[in-house]
């Protein structure tokens, strides 16, 4: 079997095109465009390419982009004080804080700072406790893009077992909650699971996102399952994900890449989230 390879750039695009009509209207309806708010804080250059990256997907699409980057030596009470003053400013509808920050910041601090309403990383306790208990609000972009991949491919989720390998709060804990509420069969794995590659490979869908490279392998694949691998590894010869894509794709029946399968949809449901949360400010008035 050869699996077919799943095209997040496609699926992307397919959103963001979506989001580009969303926002004619947008802008009909209220007389501006959303406005999303980025913070950077230093020069870490993997973090200028990947904020890099969502400026101008903004500009792209016609999402007004407010980008801050202060000094890595600012203080927790300055950033704080940046976090209020973007709170507070009507023109700005999401507010994204560039992660890691650095050690001598406060992060968990900082996303409980930001307006919930604001909060198009869906990090914040409100949106977190808001998924846990299953009501609608801002969803954390890469759990929501992976749920957008599985809608696009046309796969049954409905009674589907799930398996997801990882339980960070920014990708696998939301993404199992997301099936789960898509009434899949949910099982949470990690790299401390007893016999890893048995758990598995009793998925119909298998969600990798622990951030280990090249960590699931055939073994790990039921015949005919759909897998999604979040993980970013850079490694000497580039970018590899959690599963080894050769090896896994002899028995997948559809398979992400690394790079090119979650990525890009990480990106298209920012400006998602963007669209959303000033629809849903506007809304409130």
């Amino acid at each position: 079997m050869a699996a077919r390879v799943i095209d997040g750039k496609a699926v992307a695009g397919a959103v963001k095109e979506r989001v580009k009509v969303d926002l004619a209207a947008f802008e009909e309806e209220f007389g501006r465009a959303p406005g999303l708010a980025t913070v950077l804080v230093g020069e870490d250059p993997a973090s200028e390419v990947y904020v890099g990256m969502k400026v101008r997907a903004c500009e792209e699409v016609g999402i007004r982009s407010i980008h801050q980057q202060p000094d890595a030596s600012i203080r927790q009470e300055e950033l704080e004080a940046l976090v209020e003053e973007l709170n507070a400013d009507d023109g700005v509808d999401g507010i994204l804080v560039q992660m890691p920050l650095p050690g001598h910041l406060d992060s968990d601090r900082i996303v409980a700072l930001i307006d919930p309403t604001k909060d198009v990383d869906g990090l914040t306790p409100v949106n977190a406790g808001l998924l846990a208990h299953g009501t609608p609000g801002l969803t954390p972009c890469t759990p929501a893009g992976v749920m957008e991949l599985l809608e696009h491919e046309g796969v049954e989720v409905e009674g589907a077992h799930a398996v997801v390998i990882g339980r960070s709060k920014l990708v696998g804990v939301p993404v199992a909650r997301l099936l789960l509420m898509a009434n899949a069969t949910v099982t949470t794995a990690h790299s401390r699971t007893r016999d890893l590659d048995a758990v598995c490979a009793q998925a119909d869908i298998l969600v990798a996102a622990v951030g280990v490279p090249r960590l699931l392998g055939k073994a790990a694949v039921k015949p005919g399952a759909v897998v999604i691998d979040v993980g970013v590894n850079r490694l000497e010869e580039g970018l590899v994900g959690d599963v080894d894509f050769d090896a896994a794709a002899e028995v997948a029946s559809a398979i992400t890449p690394v790079p090119g399968g979650v990525g890009p949809m990480t990106i298209a449901m920012l400006l998602h989230n963007t669209l959303l949360a000033g629809r849903t400010r506007m809304a409130a008035r």
